[in-house]
């Protein structure tokens, strides 16, 4: 944030304006699956660039999407709410570095279906990116059944962990203290949700110290955590807006290694 509003990396962001700002809400409940969940997505338009930033449902202030839209970016930038500066942030470095193999990204088709079916093509392309074998143990930050599925076809064994809590498809209680289980993993799996909840940069510094691998999975930042791949992150599977569940045809996601986007830049 700080080099962006110096005009380090891009155009001067006090002369970019958000032109839509909206929020995306869904509630899931999976044929075939036990339970569901809700969601609630923060986004904001510049150019050809959507930025977004998932929140609690409900959590995003009334007035919120109408004080975005038509706001520059250098102010939202430095708007009270993080899910609010996260998204800005996503927009203008979706703007000035889009997915592309010129910096990296390589894409991953996901094929037109169902919504749990596109569910679980998105996840084996994240697990993918763990460099884990067989009986090696993996912290899931941000439960995704299809991921847990993904982890188990593969005899990779993980510790789900969720702020929200309660229980796996399976009936494994999910840990809410990320912190308590990083010393008892390999690997790290972890939703880009960590950007706008504050336990992102706690869990880099960590990974920079042990040494784990650090993957993450975003459709909250996913222009944002690319900047971080050789710092502490090994992978991004970047999933910008629409999202895989908005629609039955076929999708794309980008996936980026360290190695890789060294490579490209």
């Amino acid at each position: 944030m700080r080099r962006v509003l110096a005009g380090e990396l891009g155009p001067d962001p006090h002369v970019l304006r958000v032109a839509v700002a909206f929020t995306t809400n869904q509630a899931v409940r999976h044929d075939g699956r036990r339970g569901g969940y809700r969601n609630e997505v923060l986004s904001l338009r510049l150019g050809r660039a959507v930025g977004s930033c998932a929140v609690e449902p409900g959590a995003l202030p009334s007035g919120a999407v109408e004080d975005c839209a038509g706001a520059d970016i250098a102010r939202l930038l430095e708007h009270p709410l993080p899910s609010v500066r996260v998204a800005a942030l996503d927009a203008y470095l979706m703007h000035v570095r889009p997915h592309t193999p010129k910096y990296g990204a390589l894409p991953c088709p996901l094929p037109a279906g169902s919504s749990l079916e596109k569910s679980r093509a998105r996840a084996r392309a994240v697990v993918e990116l763990l460099d884990v074998v067989p009986g090696r143990t993996v912290l899931v930050v941000g439960v995704v059944n299809s991921l847990l599925e993904a982890l188990r076809s593969r005899g990779i064994s993980y510790i789900p962990c969720d702020l929200k809590g309660g229980t796996t498809e399976w009936g494994e209680p999910v840990a809410t203290d990320m912190y308590a289980s990083l010393d008892r993993c390999d690997a790290v799996l972890a939703s880009g949700m960590t950007l706008g909840n504050g336990s992102f940069e706690p869990l880099r510094a960590h990974v920079l110290d042990s040494g784990q691998q650090l993957v993450m999975f975003a459709q909250t930042g996913s222009a944002v955590l690319p900047w971080f791949l050789g710092a502490g992150v090994d992978a991004v599977c970047a999933e910008p807006y629409p999202f895989f569940w908005l629609d039955g045809g076929p999708g794309v996601i980008h996936r980026y290694r360290h190695r890789d986007a060294e490579a490209a830049l």
